[in-house]
């Protein structure tokens, strides 16, 4: 007797990028059955939900490549798709701002990526006109990025969801349910969850932090590590909240894949300054003091962390020495906000990013996706990633359509 199969495809990972996936293949192929499993009780329970909310423009990512072409027509999405749904979000537009004259060739460098880019809008600014747009920040120069804004990225997620479950009755979004291994058959295979099994023609990762332990499950070797970076946040009180009108960014440094210390006005009208980034020691863990065995060993054990460690030694102290000094923080924060003051400003919550790193040590910056037998693999999905989550639904569609042989 043939055994029925469950679902069609099921995605493991209630974030962004595993809700976008769904949607998209849910609305190409009405006919195909999607299980996206969580294991958290609610969904974008991680990077989706501790982020800093920003609509990214584009502008930082090299001409051509995934991120830069998925950011644009992602954002472009987004904002529709807000719209449509009476999604909170805001077009608020940023500045860029370089204090010292060395930042002024990575200033440059991002002004032309975002001409190569095509983003709409952007412009030099001088020192006069930073104070036009945000009358506290000081700079020698700067970009205005008109297409930048603010959303609720957990709402985003949330209504993906259950356009996904209305495409079709059969297709479902379940929490709660841990993903613990995988049983293969020659047709399906049994996707084993703390609560249930389902058997699946396909499955989709979208793991997120856990994607390579997810992959390795599926006997797929990554090549990589997900190093989980954590990232701090301050919040301005309510005295100091004038003092950013929008978002207020630094010059970025290109050697890192980190955006540095900014400025966000949230869409609740809250302002958070940050984030940092910290090794975690624990892949989930928002807490300065949170700890996992098993994750402290996965990292430490792997010859690439220490590689990268080793390359980046100098940066890595100054941004642990800020995670544990208030004064050192509000430091880095006043050379974008110079009078801000140490009662201006308080901690507040934290974010923890899936830094994808190669064995060599090297920060692998750029989305990473597998195919392997039965299975797509999403192993890197670093920022813009939330921004470009439609597109990469879109790209994660035709891999699917085209692999699987999907038929409506």
């Amino acid at each position: 007797m043939k055994r029925q199969i469950d679902f069609d495809i099921v995605v493991v990972g209630g974030g962004i990028i595993g809700l976008a996936s769904a949607y998209k293949i849910a609305c190409s192929h009405p006919g195909i059955s999607i299980a996206v499993l969580e294991k958290e009780t609610h969904l974008a329970a991680h990077q989706t939900g501790h982020n800093s909310g920003v609509i990214h423009s584009g502008l930082y990512y090299k001409p051509g490549s995934t991120k830069a072409k998925t950011c644009a027509a992602g954002r472009s999405q987004l904002v529709a798709f807000a719209k449509e749904h009476n999604i909170p979000h805001r077009i608020c537009g940023k500045v860029i701002v370089a204090t010292r004259v060395e930042e002024l060739p990575y200033l440059e460098q991002v002004f032309n990526n975002a001409v190569e880019n095509e983003i709409e809008g952007v412009e030099k600014i001088g020192p006069d006109e930073i104070k036009q747009v945000e009358p506290f920040c000081s700079g020698i120069a700067g970009i205005r990025v008109p297409r930048t804004g603010v959303i609720d990225f957990v709402e985003v997620a949330k209504k993906l969801g259950e356009l996904m479950e209305a495409k079709s009755s059969g297709s479902k979004v379940l929490t709660s349910h841990q993903v613990l291994g995988f049983d293969k058959h020659d047709f399906f295979t049994n996707v084993v969850t703390n609560q249930a099994t389902f058997a699946a023609k396909y499955i989709i990762n979208c793991a997120g932090l856990q994607s390579d332990r997810v992959a390795k499950m599926d006997a797929v070797d990554a090549k990589l590590k997900i190093i989980p970076f954590r990232g701090d946040y301050y919040q301005l009180m309510e005295q100091a909240e004038e003092k950013v009108k929008a978002l207020v960014y630094p010059v970025p440094d290109p050697a890192f894949p980190f955006l540095g210390v900014h400025f966000t006005r949230k869409i609740d009208g809250n302002v958070e300054c940050g984030p940092n980034a910290v090794f975690s020691f624990k892949r989930e863990g928002y807490r300065k003091t949170d700890f996992s065995l098993r994750d402290s060993w996965d990292a430490l054990s792997y010859p690439g962390l220490w590689k990268m460690f080793l390359k980046n030694f100098t940066y890595g102290v100054g941004e642990y020495m800020r995670a544990f000094s208030k004064k050192l923080f509000l430091r880095r924060l006043q050379r974008l906000i110079p009078t801000l003051g140490p009662d201006d400003i308080k901690p507040c919550d934290a974010g923890v990013r899936a830094q994808a790193v190669g064995i060599r040590g090297e920060l692998i910056d750029d989305f990473k996706i597998e195919r392997r037998a039965n299975a797509i693999h999403v192993l890197n999905a670093p920022s813009p990633a939330a921004t470009a989550s439609l597109a990469i639904g879109d790209y994660i569609n035709r891999i699917a359509t085209e692999y699987f042989q999907l038929k409506d």
